[in-house]
Order: structure tokens, then C-alpha cells, then sequence
């Protein structure tokens, strides 16, 4: 458009406009299409409503909405400003590009329009988020170091005024602030020091800078034209992803200690939904994490619809008839699954998460600690903060970090409306769960990160970053063991069934004990076995005392059998089971004797296994068949639901929908001018036969017809038409504006009238 004055409204300037530019308003603001304008004189109307005004800013960048404020303080809602006048006010603090650019953006929007002279909608003034006219203060002196040393010098009283006006709005109204009042006061301490603006006899402001250091922000300067530069830090890409994979790998170790000890004893359920202080700190000490970790990893479960609250299966012991914290039964596929899927299955669900897992711990405004997996963490506006954070990230060259500090600076300038949900605090959390998860790693982006952010194939990206899965360990004399990388599925269930974890990470070591062979014996694998899976799989020789360990283990376990009676314990050995039953354990488990070999117990056969166990027999369980029977449990489960709702990206029209949008506007604007006397349809008879002479007419003698139409969606609109036919209830015509022929029900005509 190239118009050297504005047009005196927007309606006529949104007439001007190309279907294509139309379209593109349209795109910025959706909710100017619902329902469907008829007309632009509509669609300008819309467009001038505060709420709508408001809505569209939100993506507006603090150049943009200083070029508002400009254009207020000139009157551009009532007059027009030219663009020279703009350029002067603005001065060198931004280029001409930079200028250009924001004008565009803003005309895109329809909140301005015109070129050499600008025009603005009068509401627009009110998107500005902060005290129009703030842009001609002078804040040359409010270095960070200037503050700091005028906070030093205030005392208790003027500290705390400005502690108010942090905590509510930045600008005050006091008597204090009127010449004349008593220099001894705190308000006119803080005038002199610099660290209040006075506005009036009755007003004072806290500059944008002092709030930021009384909250321990980074301190910028609010009339900063430009976007602030970041400080960086360069890593090669490679290293970026080998840290993001070895974060994903504790992630999952993490996540599965977690469901571990929530099958074995699902946690209760608080009244509101929440998980407990109590149980937290349970879960902790079960797992070794601390309290933040495990409260960012039920919330990731439960978002991945891992760990569900519901009647679990089987029921506590302690059940007192409330919903637990378990498992879902969707957690064996997950456990299943390669480590990529199981990265790509928490990532997801934390990128859409509408809840915010750094609020956990905080306080509520009753005091009270906000729980876990509680409706205190629930957050609508989570999803695009954290996406917001991750495109900053993005933005800057593969491999390149910067800080949280340079992120919330950034994020601020270019979202002011937003600014209070990018301080530093939460940018800092989100940071911090973005680590966690592996898709920030060094500060940076990692590979498969930026897949997961921009749809890619995020799960193949961490498949790539992971380090290939090894088929061997290193034997150690003191009965230890290293996996130094991730083990193929089937080794790593192996060795996980023969040795405890002693410690994680890029390695793994762990220590053989009797009891873990004895784990292994106990479900079916015997002592060649166990000799030939160290032989084969260890890259170090096989310690002799090792080899002497598992032939020990393995003559004494199954030399006492114990079955199903409700159980029954038998042995080859007589004076072994007379042992037995000479033992505490005997009188514990209530065994009695049938014969030499063979005794029953009333006890089932995991309590005999555990018990007889404990008293150092070493049983092996058997079924019917005399074949070892596996006993460990399986833990408890509970039916897969959805408890977490998912962020749902807005339904906005496509440019097709759109530009059908636009052609139905331009037709509405062309009847809306078109003349002639209408005559209405009310449904009565004689208006009925009326309308129907009308286009009978119109049809004869080949004249257009402006008609008013509701459709089947009760969507007003008017247009102009040709008749080609009237008949059975219906009209056909042919539309103009979409150069087909169309068929109209006649009893949703509202109106027929003569095109003069």
C-alpha cells in the first residue's frame, strides 16, 4: 500500500487492503473470525475491541509497543502523525529498518495503518504495558551501579516503600510527593537518591531498573530500542549431544527407580489429588534422589500416563479404601521399549505439560507446601513458556549456550507484555527440567531437542546421540562388575538379575553378592550358566573367587524344595529338614512333618521362600511339576486414564478457510452498497409470495439481487446474485464473488432487494 495519507478509519483502510494482506490479519488474529464478520465495517469493529487489541500484542516486542506509546502521545487515535514526526521522536535509538519492521508488524495486526501518515485504533494505547510518556524519562543515571549504591544508603522505612511498589504497582500516589514536604520523609529521601520518579503533586513511580534489582533481576534499560545481545559460549555439536544422551540415560534409570518403589507400595493419594510430603520423602529414600528430583519425575510419569492415581492391583496390605499413586498398565511397554522411545515418551509429555514442576515445595498463599502432582502446579501458559525459552535457544548457532540471566533479558524485550513469567527464577527452573531431560545439555540445544521442539524426529535424533549398546563387562577381583556404556537389552536384564547397582552413570558398576546369585538361582538359571554368562560376557578374566562363589551358592540353594500344600517343603536330605524344623523358622511358618523328606506349612509359598530364606536354608520355589517357578513380584498396577490434561495448540483457520473468508467479506461489502428497496421474508405468507415475486422478476429481466441469508450455522450474511432459478423451495444464483452457482433455501432469505 502506498497511500501518502492515512484514511480516516480503519474499515476503509482494511478495504484497501489485498485479499493476500487480509488474509494475513486475519492469520495474526483468529478471534476476529469467529463467528464470521459479514462485512469489513464488521470486521473493523471487531478489531478496535480492547480484548482483541490486547490479545494481538502479547507477540509484540518492546519496539513495537514503544512506537504505540509514540504514536499515543502524538494523538494518532485522533489525528494523523507522519512518519517524520515518529522518526524524530524515535531518534538514532533505532534504525530505519528496525522501524520499518515494527510498523509492518503492527500493521499486520490492524493496529495501525497508513504510511508517510500513521493512524492507530484508539484502544491500542492500552496495550502498551507500561505508563505512557515513561519513554521520554531520562534514565541515563540508573547504572546498576548507581542503584546498588542508592540501596545501600536507604534505611528500613524507605526500603520497605519500595518493597510495596514492587510487590503491587509501580506507581504510588502519597501526599509526601508534594513540594514542600519535610526532606526527612522516606518518599523524598527516595526522590532525591534517584530510586522514585515523581509524576505529580500526589505521584510517584518506581523506575523499571530499581524493581529489577530489588527483585534480583538482571537489570536492563527499559527504553532500549534494541534487542539485547546475549553473552555466549561455543561447544562442538557432538560434545552438546553426548552430554544430553548421558543426561537421558539417568533420566530413565531415575524414572524407573521411581516406578519401582511405587509398585511395591503405591503411594496414598491426598484428598485433593496431590501426592504427600510423606510419601515424597518415602519415595526419596527408596530411590536415592533428592525431594526436587522425584517431584519433577512423578509429574513427567504422570504426564506420560506412567504412574496413574486409582485402585491399584493388587491392594496394599494397609488399604484404607483411597485412591494410591501407582503404575499404570501402560509402564511394562514403556519398560520394554528402546531408551530413545522411553526418552521420547517423558520429553513429549513435558514439552505439552500444562503444569510447572519448579512451583513443588514452594508456598500457597495459605503457607502451605505446594504438593506434587497437585492442582497448585497446574499452569495453562507452561507450554509456551517453555517452548518461548527453547526457540531463544534455537535462534543461536548449533552447539552455542548462553545464560538463563541473557535468556530473560531477551525474552523480556521481546515479549514486555510477558515479561513477569520470563524473571529469572522460573527461566532458571525451566533451564534446569530441560537438562534434566536431555534436550538442554552445556547450556545449549541439543540435537534431538531441537527435533522435539520443531516436530522432527526426535526420537531417532536420540538414538543417534546415544552411545552404541555393548554386549561385554569388566570382571573385578572384589566381585564387581563395569558395564562402561549401555548394555543390550537382553545382557543388561541378565546381569541386572545376578548383581545390584552400586553406582550409575556413562559407566555402571556393579557388586555380586550371595544374595544376587541366589536371585538368579531362584528363578530357573543354574551354576553353568551363571559361570558361562560372566565367562563369555567379560572382556577381563573371570576372578577365581568368583567361579568358587557360585559353585557355593549353588550347592546349597534347591537342596531344600518348597511347594504348594499350601505349601510344602520337601529335601533328599533328612537331617536337613529335621534342621529346619528344629529352627525358629519352623515355629514362624507353622511347618509340621509327613515324613522324613517332607513337611507342609499353612503359610503360602512366598512367605516360606522369604522366611526360610532369611533364615539362611537358601529354598527354591517349584510348581506341581518339580520345575522352578519364578516368585518375584510383579507390583502393583492401576488401570490407564488420562489424569493430566495436555497442552492443545488453539484450532486456527487455514489460508484456504481464510481466504474463503475474505471472498465472503468482499461479497457482503458489495451488497451492503448496493441500492434498492428490500423487501423482507418473516416467514409470513405474504412475504413469502413478495420475496418470491422479487426474484421471479429479477430472474425475467435479468437483473442482480441483493439477498440477506442465515445458513444452516445461523450465520448472518448478505450478497449479491444472479438468479438462474426459483423453484421447489430453493433459489439458484449465480455468486460473483466465488463465480459458481449457488443454491439458497428460500425460507433462510431474510431480505430480497433490486441491485440499482
Amino acid at each position: 500500500m502506498t497511500e501518502k495519507h492515512a484514511p480516516p478509519d480503519l474499515a476503509t483502510w482494511l478495504s484497501s487492503r489485498t485479499d493476500t494482506e487480509l488474509v494475513g490479519t486475519l492469520t495474526l488474529r483468529p478471534d476476529l473470525t469467529v463467528p464470521p464478520p459479514s462485512t469489513i465495517v464488521v470486521l473493523a469493529g471487531r478489531a478496535e475491541q480492547r480484548a482483541s487489541i490486547l490479545r494481538s500484542a502479547d507477540s509484540l516486542d518492546t519496539l513495537a509497543l514503544t512506537i504505540l506509546e509514540l504514536l499515543a502521545i502524538e494523538g494518532a487515535h485522533e489525528m494523523p502523525v507522519t512518519r517524520a514526526q515518529l522518526d524524530a521522536m524515535i531518534g538514532k535509538r533505532a534504525g530505519v529498518k528496525a522501524v520499518d519492521k515494527a510498523l509492518s508488524a503492527l500493521r499486520e495486526r490492524a493496529l495501525v495503518w497508513g504510511t508517510s501518515s500513521l493512524r492507530m485504533t484508539p484502544a491500542a494505547r492500552d496495550a502498551v504495558p507500561w505508563r505512557i510518556g515513561r519513554i521520554l524519562d531520562s534514565t541515563e543515571g540508573l547504572t546498576p551501579e548507581r542503584i546498588t549504591e542508592a540501596l545501600a544508603s536507604i534505611d528500613d522505612g524507605a526500603r520497605g516503600l519500595l518493597e510495596t511498589l514492587v510487590r503491587s504497582s509501580p506507581t504510588g500516589r502519597t501526599r509526601d510527593a508534594a513540594p514542600g514536604t519535610p526532606e526527612d520523609r522516606p518518599v523524598q529521601k527516595l526522590l532525591r537518591a534517584g530510586l522514585l520518579i515523581w509524576l505529580d503533586e500526589q505521584t510517584v513511580e518506581l523506575p523499571h531498573q530499581v524493581g529489577q534489582a530489588l527483585r534480583g533481576e538482571p537489570i536492563s534499560d527499559p527504553t532500549a530500542l534494541a534487542p539485547p545481545k546475549p553473552s555466549t559460549t561455543k561447544y562442538i555439536l557432538s560434545d552438546v549431544n553426548a552430554a544430553a544422551a548421558g543426561e537421558a540415560l539417568e533420566l530413565i534409570r531415575h524414572c524407573g527407580s521411581i516406578i519401582e518403589a511405587l509398585s511395591a507400595a503405591p503411594a496414598p493419594a491426598l484428598k485433593a489429588g496431590g501426592l504427600g510430603v510423606r510419601e515424597l520423602k518415602r519415595i526419596t529414600k527408596a530411590t536415592g534422589l533428592d525431594e526436587s528430583q522425584v517431584s519433577l519425575l512423578v509429574e513427567l510419569l504422570a504426564a506420560a500416563a506412567l504412574i496413574s492415581s486409582g485402585t491399584p492391583d493388587p491392594l496394599p496390605s494397609n488399604d484404607s479404601g483411597e485412591d494410591y499413586w501407582a503404575p499404570t498398565t501402560a509402564v511394562d511397554a514403556w519398560i520394554a521399549a528402546t531408551p530413545a522411545a522411553r526418552w521420547h515418551a517423558l520429553a513429549s509429555a513435558w514439552l505439552e505439560l500444562q503444569r510447572a514442576p519448579w512451583l513443588i515445595g514452594m508456598r500457597d498463599p495459605n503457607d502451605k507446601p505446594v504438593a506434587a502432582l497437585s492442582e497448585e502446579v497446574r499452569s495453562p501458559a507452561a507450554p509456551r513458556d517453555r517452548r518461548a525459552i527453547l526457540e531463544y535457544l534455537a535462534e543461536l548457532t548449533s552447539g552455542t549456550a548462553t545464560t538463563a540471566a541473557d535468556i530473560s533479558r531477551g525474552l523480556a524485550w521481546r515479549r514486555p507484555r510477558s515479561a513477569a513469567r520470563f524473571t529469572s527464577r522460573p527461566v532458571t527452573r525451566m533451564l534446569a527440567e530441560a537438562t534434566t531431560l536431555g534436550i538442554v545439555a552445556r547450556g545449549a540445544l541439543s540435537t534431538p531437542g531441537k527435533a522435539l521442539l520443531h516436530g522432527g524426529d526426535a526420537e531417532a535424533a536420540m538414538r543417534d546421540a546415544l552411545p552404541s549398546p555393548i554386549d561385554y563387562v569388566l570382571l573385578q577381583a572384589d566381585l564387581t562388575l563395569v558395564a562402561p556404556g549401555p548394555l543390550e537389552p537382553d545382557l543388561h536384564d541378565r546381569i541386572e538379575l545376578v548383581a545390584d547397582v552400586e553406582s550409575a552413570g556413562a559407566a555402571t558398576m556393579y557388586r555380586i553378592t550371595e544374595n544376587s546369585l541366589r536371585r538368579a538361582l531362584d528363578v530357573g538359571m543354574s551354576a553353568a550358566e551363571l559361570q558361562s554368562l560372566f565367562a563369555t560376557h567379560s572382556r577381563t578374566p573371570v576372578p577365581q573367587g568368583l567361579s568358587y562363589l557360585i559353585d557355593d551358592v549353588a550347592r546349597r540353594h534347591g537342596r531344600l524344595r518348597a511347594g504348594v500344600a499350601s505349601s510344602f517343603v520337601r529335601c533328599e536330605d533328612p537331617a536337613l529338614l529335621a534342621e529346619v524344623l528344629a529352627s525358629g523358622a519352623a515355629e514362624q511358618l507353622a511347618l509340621r512333618a509327613l515324613a522324613p523328606t517332607v513337611a507342609i506349612s499353612q503359610a503360602s509359598l512366598a512367605e516360606v521362600m522369604n522366611v526360610l530364606g532369611a533364615a539362611g536354608f537358601g529354598p527354591a520355589g517349584e510348581d506341581a511339576n518339580g520345575a522352578i517357578v519364578d516368585l518375584r513380584k510383579r507390583g502393583a498396577r492401576v488401570a490407564l486414564r488420562r489424569t493430566r490434561a495436555h497442552y492443545r495448540h488453539p484450532a486456527v483457520p487455514t489460508d484456504v478457510q481464510l481466504g474463503r473468508l475474505v471472498t465472503e467479506l468482499r461479497a457482503g461489502e458489495r451488497a451492503s452498497k448496493a441500492g434498492g428497496q428490500p423487501v423482507r421474508s418473516d416467514g409470513t405468507r405474504a412475504t413469502g409470495t413478495a420475496t418470491m415475486a422479487l426474484l421471479q422478476t429479477a430472474l425475467r429481466v435479468k437483473r442482480s439481487v441483493t439477498i440477506g441469508y442465515v445458513d444452516a450455522q445461523g450465520t448472518a450474511s448478505q450478497r449479491v446474485v444472479d438468479p438462474v432459478g426459483v423453484g421447489g423451495g430453493q433459489l439458484d444464483a449465480f455468486d460473483p464473488a466465488t463465480g459458481e452457482v449457488r443454491r439458497f433455501t428460500l425460507h433462510r432469505i431474510t431480505s430480497v432487494a433490486l441491485v440499482e
